[in-house]
């Protein structure tokens, strides 16, 4: 079962959520919250897979409380659901770690896929906060982010740089693996040990990684 903590402090929005996610025989919502303080403290205490984390609380914004999870539950998957999907809101969820980004107006069948995916260790994108990595992909990076980016790829062996421009190409583990005439398992180790090197929290942050140093098409 998937375990998973819904934050947000609209107790109507909250209901239903659960009743969507619960409608699926896979996941399990084992605690909710009503502000991002309360979200980090239950994550831990519920052991939970995925949070699924309201934008606009009270006490701590759920912003805030994604960086706060991913230094104390690390382990917990971060999707941020919320009413307005501003590209700084979407960029900075996924910079600081989040799983993925998804619109309150989003269909039942779709949350339910996110859920699942970060879950699976992947990362979720609406179509509208895709749009936005996209733009700030295909914009050039500013030159003191394109540095940092250049030294961290730095640390990486040449086959893992092969990889990483691939991701920064938005191209999944089979593609990336026929690209370069290797299995999709030995792909997904390297893809592992890159985020790893990179101290990235999923193949997003790693893609926009990749661009900033200039690797990708």
């Amino acid at each position: 079962m998937i375990r998973v903590l819904i934050a947000d402090d609209e107790p109507l929005i909250r209901a239903g959520i659960r009743m969507i996610l619960t409608s699926a025989d896979d996941i399990e919502v084992v605690a909710e919250a009503s502000d991002g303080r309360e979200a980090v403290a239950l994550a831990g205490r519920h052991r939970a897979d995925v949070a699924l984390l309201d934008i606009q609380m009270p006490v701590l914004d759920g912003l805030t409380a994604l960086a706060e999870l991913g230094r104390t539950a690390p382990e917990t998957r971060v999707l941020v659901l919320t009413t307005f999907g501003e590209r700084g809101n979407v960029l900075r969820a996924l910079r600081d770690g989040g799983a993925g980004f998804l619109l309150k107006d989003s269909a039942p069948a779709e949350l339910i896929g996110a859920v699942r995916a970060a879950a699976a260790g992947n990362a979720y994108l609406s179509p509208a906060a895709a749009r936005h990595v996209a733009d700030s992909l295909a914009s050039a990076p500013a030159e003191d982010r394109a540095e940092e980016a250049r030294t961290r790829v730095a640390a990486l062996s040449g086959r893992e740089r092969e990889v990483l421009a691939l991701l920064g190409e938005a191209l999944s583990n089979a593609e990336a693996g026929r690209r370069l005439h290797m299995s999709e398992a030995t792909v997904k180790t390297y893809v592992s040990r890159i985020l790893a090197k990179l101290e990235c929290g999923n193949r997003v942050q790693a893609a926009l990684v990749a661009r900033d140093a200039g690797l990708g098409r």
